[in-house]
């Protein structure tokens, strides 16, 4: 079978006019002769209301129970969409995640896939029906409904692209492609015909949401292809592929930019083997995410000064785990929530030379300080004032000529 998977996001069903216009998507590939497995996501703005009641209801809902909530945004959105194609005269019906079944762990709220068993959707679209699959969602061992979390309808298609061995994985959403920076911000931001597994997964965990990290992960494991295009018109979208696949290649990819982000600065900490460990541990315990470090030690090797990043929302958590800690000793303590973290991606700086020198020097022709540095492979980012992040932006889009 020539198998395509069509994912579709909150934004593309989010009126009935527009899953009219899902539907209309759908039955063109049906007419090329795929066997079409579609997925949905809830229509925009109801998981957020889910969400949002379970919170006045409880400040500590049930994870189970919340699993069972917010799943059922997507359960509405399937039955309009295949009642919408049933409409138009094709088989279709809507599947949720324990009909298929799709197994997941037992980790509520942020589950991973574990397996899709398949009999009951390969013999309906050797029947030719239209899968309408939940998103976002499964079931455990213990019969109980999970949720991948958010975002977590993109991973439900690439896992689906996998069983099934689709020769294409397509996610439809508001927006045309991945663009090299956020077009919100820069005008001048280029749609990307073809970015590789790596550069997406640097973009996605350093700002862009086009897709969420974990999916573009899966898809990288299983070495699906995706294609990232517009519910609203018919232009060629963004190929996430493997490397190899990508030529003409520039040094640099895309930019992405934070503005949640917080700098901790612990000053005159006693300069000790593990201290750094003793500070970063109870965080972890806590399930905050440090990103950036940078430690500085005085010129009597007795002290050292420890700066960090976490994200914003976190800030009051991470005081009082510091404050509280008894196994470090520190003079002082500082925050700075109006800072941002601006990245360069691309594979190209691995064989190229003074890319790290051109993105300081079109900072500092800009006035822009740098604060905290950090890099890996394929990426540099620096954290810098957040008033200074769109003139950033804008000086290295132009430095590494990403509008041509």
């Amino acid at each position: 079978m020539k198998i395509v998977v069509l994912k579709f996001g909150g934004t593309s069903v989010g009126t009935i006019d527009r899953i009219k216009k899902v539907a209309d998507i759908i039955a063109k590939y049906v007419k090329k002769k795929y066997k079409v497995i579609v997925v949905s996501s809830a229509m925009s703005g109801v998981t957020n209301d889910l969400v949002n009641k379970s919170n006045n209801i409880s400040n500590d809902f049930s994870n189970a129970e919340y699993d069972v909530l917010v799943s059922s945004g997507e359960q509405v959105a399937c039955a309009l969409i295949a009642g919408r194609l049933i409409h138009k005269g094709y088989n279709s019906r809507s599947w949720m995640g324990w009909q298929i079944p799709i197994i997941t762990d037992d980790d509520h709220k942020y589950s991973k896939i574990n397996t899709i068993y398949k009999k009951n959707i390969n013999q309906y679209l050797k029947s030719n029906g239209i899968p309408i699959i939940a998103g976002f969602q499964g079931i455990n061992f213990d019969r109980r409904i999970t949720t991948i979390g958010r975002g977590g309808s993109d991973a439900t298609a690439i896992m689906l692209a996998k069983f099934f061995k689709a020769e294409r994985c397509i996610i439809y959403t508001d927006v045309e492609g991945v663009y090299t920076t956020d077009p919100r911000k820069l005008k001048k931001a280029r749609k990307i015909k073809v970015i590789s597994y790596e550069e997406m997964l640097e973009m996605a965990s350093l700002g862009a949401k086009v897709m969420q990290p974990v999916s573009i992960q899966d898809a990288r494991l299983s070495r699906i292809d995706i294609e990232v295009k517009s519910s609203f018109n018919n232009k060629r979208g963004t190929l996430i592929t493997k490397r190899k696949n990508i030529v003409n290649r520039n040094i640099i990819t895309g930019i992405s930019s934070t503005q949640n982000d917080a700098k901790v600065t612990l000053v005159g900490v006693i300069d000790k083997p593990g201290i750094a460990a003793s500070i970063f541990k109870p965080l972890s315990e806590s399930s905050i995410n440090v990103d950036m470090v940078v430690q500085n030690i005085s010129a009597n090797g007795k002290e050292t000064d420890l700066t960090f990043t976490i994200k914003s929302d976190d800030l009051n958590k991470t005081r009082k785990i510091i404050n509280s800690n008894k196994n470090i000793n520190f003079k002082n303590l500082l925050f700075d929530k109006n800072v941002s973290k601006v990245s360069i991606i691309g594979v190209g700086m691995i064989t190229t030379p003074g890319v790290t020198y051109r993105m300081f020097q079109a900072l500092a022709k800009n006035k822009i300080n740098i604060q905290v540095i950090s890099t890996s492979e394929i990426k540099i980012s620096v954290l810098i004032n957040k008033k200074n992040i769109n003139q950033a932006i804008a000086a290295l889009h132009k430095e590494f000529k990403l509008d041509k």
